[in-house]
């Protein structure tokens, strides 16, 4: 099995891979059990010792063989990245549904005239971004399992509510409450998979766990479909069912959440049928030895928001903002783009959204791969930003509908592809339990923020036009992507370069950081 170095990329010998400095953290954490592999104990067990003489996978101290490690993987892989991402489908399959259900006949009968629906759909992001911050907070503080199966349960009964709403005002009074009960959601799926991998494999499980998402929005559009033709039945319209029936599911998936997540790896809650202690102590210990903030320090509101000052820490929700500006217009507008721009009927333009998403699930896990297997970030996030660049235009601008189509291939992949390829970017590139904390809350209201955008970039009256003020936001927005990525490449070749002479430690803020941290390109 491959092993990683500390800091990345780090030939020197004197510096003990992650399986190696995982069993200097269990000696640590019981200098009893280590005497005769450790020379010497430190009182604080967050700091890693360079005194295990295992060099093989694991160490003596945990007695874990590699089948034994990659058992351990698997579990967490299955158990963590699979739930939260059959959770995340649902989120954003209830979040995204109204472009299905406007043109099934909700547009229509609730009136959506001017630009009710451009409301309806922007009043959510309003209070899914304010009540962001905290979420991480409060998940750290109660724990996954009731933070986040509450907040699934809670809001599918809202959507459930919204198959039944008589006019556009309690729709939009819903999407409200939606709004505050799913901004917790994301910031902590964020937060709860980077604390339990290392980072030059949280990129695949960011992948995966997006993907999935991106599997509901492939087949949202036939789901949808499909819940039309129950119109009739309980003398309701077939757009209230797409409401209800998605909203069961949520609920449903939201019950079963509280057995399947699992919490924090350092945290002493008890999860269901999951690993034991030794092999959660493992995986503390690797996360430990990558980057050496597995220990939670106590919370600090002062220190909390002081994460604040670095602009990195907004370079990256700028980046988010960027994307999801994108992705979010897209899930919105694009079965009415492909409705009213592109002459597809309303049976086409409902099954014709799943095929874009389906690339971008294999561009999206292709990019994943490349980061981890090469070490690199940026140049990632770059690529998805051209492909927006280069597909936008198309999508807008050819004179054939079929060329326009394979455009939303290419702004469908390279907008949705960025959103786990962002998330690792920062991912990587900070340290520290409480700055991850408050970044994934900031970076993740940054996205809200460009769902706002994202709802109002397509406005009804650029119909005629061919939605042209949206198509050019769209291709600034990814531009500009490029220009920060430039930024912080240049920015983390300087200060790497700085650590390297011992002008300085990089992302150093607690008092018990680790020496050797790097950022990453």
């Amino acid at each position: 099995m491959a092993t990683n170095t500390y800091p990345p990329g780090s030939m020197d010998t004197g510096i003990l891979d992650i399986e190696s400095k995982a069993s200097a953290y269990h000696s640590e954490k019981a200098p009893s059990a280590s005497a005769s592999t450790s020379s010497s104990s430190s009182p604080n067990p967050a700091v890693i010792t360079s005194t295990s003489t295992s060099g093989t996978s694991g160490g003596t101290d945990f007695n874990l063989s590699p089948a034994e490690e990659k058992r351990i993987k698997r579990h967490i892989d299955r158990r963590l990245v699979m739930t939260i991402g059959a959770m995340y489908c649902v989120s954003l399959m209830d979040r995204t549904n109204l472009g299905a259900a406007n043109i099934a006949g909700m547009g229509k009968e609730l009136k959506l005239i001017d630009n009710r629906y451009s409301i309806v759909s922007l009043v959510f992001f309003v209070t899914y971004v304010l009540f962001q911050p905290p979420s991480t907070v409060i998940c750290r503080k109660i724990g996954p399992r009731i933070h986040m199966s509450a907040l699934t349960l809670l809001w599918g009964s809202v959507m459930i509510g919204m198959g039944f709403v008589k006019s556009w005002e309690q729709l939009a009074a819903l999407r409200v409450v939606l709004g505050v009960l799913e901004a917790g959601f994301f910031p902590s799926c964020v937060y709860l998979l980077s604390t339990w991998y290392t980072r030059y494999e949280v990129g695949k499980r960011n992948s995966v766990f997006y993907l999935t998402g991106c599997v509901a929005s492939a087949f949202a559009g036939i789901l949808a479909y499909g819940l039309m033709q129950m119109g009739g039945l309980a003398n309701l319209t077939g757009w209230r069912w797409i409401f209800i029936i998605e909203g069961v599911l949520t609920c449903l998936l939201g019950i079963a959440g509280y057995w399947l997540l699992v919490d924090f790896p350092d945290s002493p809650r008890k999860t269901w049928s999951f690993l034991s202690a030794r092999d959660r102590e493992w995986v503390c210990a690797r996360v430990q030895a990558d980057r050496g903030d597995v220990v939670p320090q106590k919370f600090v509101i002062s220190k909390y928001l002081s994460s604040g000052r670095d602009w990195k820490v907004w370079a990256y929700a700028m980046i988010f903002f960027n994307t999801t500006t994108i992705s979010y217009a897209l899930s919105f507008f694009l079965p009415m783009i492909l409705n009213t721009g592109m002459g597809f009927n309303i049976a086409q333009s409902q099954c014709l959204v799943a095929p874009p998403y389906a690339f971008a699930g294999f561009v999206m896990f292709a990019g994943a791969y490349v980061g981890d297997r090469f070490r690199i970030r940026g140049p990632i996030v770059a690529f998805n930003a051209l492909l927006a660049v280069i597909g936008v235009p198309i999508m807008g601008f050819a004179a054939s509908a079929k060329v326009r189509y394979f455009g939303v291939f290419l702004v469908t992949a390279g907008a949705n592809s960025n959103v786990p390829a962002a998330m690792s970017y920062q991912a990587n590139n900070i340290r520290g339990q409480w700055k991850r904390a408050f970044c994934s809350a900031t970076f993740v209201s940054f996205g809200g923020i460009g769902g706002i955008a994202g709802s109002l970039v397509f406005r009804e009256q650029d119909k005629l036009t061919g939605y042209k003020p949206g198509l050019y936001a769209c291709i600034a927005t990814s531009l500009l992507t490029l220009v920060l990525v430039a930024c912080l490449t240049v920015s983390f070749w300087r200060e790497n370069k700085k650590a390297e002479r011992g002008e300085k430690e990089l992302e150093a803020e607690d008092d018990d950081a680790q020496p050797g941290f790097r950022y990453t390109y």
